[in-house]
C-alpha cells in the first residue's frame, strides 16, 4: 500500500503541514508514502504533479489530500495508474460519495430530506422556490454538492423558513458569493434537523451537535471518532450497527459516513464523503487509524 499526500507548496520534499501528523503516523508504522504537487494537479498538469512518485508494480494506493473535483481526481487516478499505482476508488466511486445527489437514493431513509438544482452560479429564484415547496415552511440549510458555508451559519447556510423567498434569496446569494469558483455543480437544500446539542462554535455561532465521523472500508466500519474537538460527548457511543446494511450498499470501497444523534434519540446520516479527502477529526489516533487500514487492506 502506498499512501499519497500533498507536498508543501513551498518545499516539494516535505508534506503539506496539514498532513504532517498523518505522515508521521505512516512513517512510524513503516508504511510507504509519496508526495504529489497539488498545485500542478489542479492546474491541469497531472504528470508534473506526480513526478516525485516512483514507478511501482501493481501497487494499491490511498490518496490522502485536499478535495478534488471529479475530473481532477480522474486525472490523478490515470496519472498514478501509469506509474503502476491503482487508487482504491476510481472516479465513479469517488464521485458517488463526494457528491450528495449521487448517493442520496441509497441514504435517503436515514438522512435529512434534500432537493438540488444544477447551477453555474446564477440564481433562478422561481426554480428554487418551486423546488422548495416540498418543505413547506420548514427551516433548511443550503450547500453545494459537496460543501456548505457552515462557518457563516446565519448569513450563508441556515434558512429559517423555506417559504420565505426573501430569506432564501439572501442566504443563497451570500452562499454563492462565498463559494465563488469553488462551487460544486449546484445547490442542495436540506431540511434542518435538530440534533442533540453539544456546544456553539466560538467564532461562527454555528450549533455543534453530537456527531461522529466513521470511516468504512469495503462496507465495514474501520474506525469512528467524535467529529468536534469542542464540547463534552459524555462517553457517547454511536450505534454503528444501525447503518450496517446501508454501508454495504454504498458504491465505494473507502468512504466516510458522518452520523449524529437527534434530540429524540434517533440517529441519522449527516453526509457521506470519499475516504481519501475526508479529514481526520482532531481526536483521531492517526497511528491506530493507519494501522487498521493497512491491516485490513493486507488481509
Amino acid at each position: 500500500m502506498l499512501v499519497i499526500f500533498c507536498a508543501d507548496p513551498l518545499d516539494s520534499h516535505e508534506p503539506d503541514f496539514m498532513y504532517s501528523a498523518e505522515v508521521a503516523a505512516v512513517k512510524s508504522l513503516g508504511l510507504d508514502y509519496g508526495l504529489i504537487n497539488f498545485e500542478e494537479l489542479i492546474g491541469g498538469n497531472p504528470s508534473k504533479a506526480i513526478q516525485r512518485i516512483k514507478p511501482q508494480v501493481d501497487t494499491p494506493g490511498i490518496y490522502r489530500g485536499w478535495m478534488l473535483k471529479p475530473a481532477q481526481y480522474e486525472q490523478l487516478y490515470s496519472a498514478l495508474l501509469s506509474r503502476g499505482i491503482r487508487l482504491i476508488n476510481d472516479r465513479t466511486a469517488y464521485q458517488h460519495c463526494h457528491y450528495l445527489p449521487d448517493s442520496y437514493d441509497i441514504i435517503a431513509p436515514y438522512t435529512p430530506q434534500s432537493v438540488w438544482l444544477k447551477t453555474d452560479g446564477q440564481v433562478a429564484m422561481n426554480d428554487i422556490m418551486n423546488s422548495l415547496s416540498v418543505f413547506g415552511d420548514q427551516p433548511l440549510i443550503v450547500k453545494d454538492y459537496v460543501k456548505s458555508q457552515k462557518h457563516y451559519w446565519n448569513e450563508a447556510c441556515y434558512i429559517p423558513n423555506a417559504a420565505d423567498s426573501v430569506a432564501v434569496e439572501r442566504v443563497v446569494r451570500r452562499f454563492l458569493e462565498l463559494q465563488g469558483d469553488d462551487l460544486n455543480e449546484g445547490l442542495v437544500f436540506r431540511s434542518f434537523v435538530e440534533f442533540e446539542p453539544l456546544s456553539t462554535h466560538a467564532k461562527s455561532g454555528m450549533p455543534l451537535t453530537k456527531e461522529f465521523r466513521v470511516f468504512y472500508l469495503d462496507g465495514e466500519a474501520l474506525s469512528y471518532v467524535e467529529y468536534w474537538e469542542q464540547g463534552d460527548y459524555q462517553n457517547l457511543t454511536p450505534p454503528l450497527e444501525k447503518f450496517d446494511e446501508v454501508a454495504k450498499n454504498i458504491q465505494s470501497r473507502f468512504f466516510t459516513m458522518d452520523i449524529a444523534k437527534r434530540k429524540n434519540g434517533d440517529w441519522m446520516i449527516v453526509e457521506l464523503g470519499d475516504g481519501q479527502v475526508a479529514g481526520l477529526p482532531e481526536k483521531t489516533d492517526a497511528a491506530a487509524f493507519y494501522r487498521a487500514l493497512a491491516s485490513r487492506l493486507n488481509q
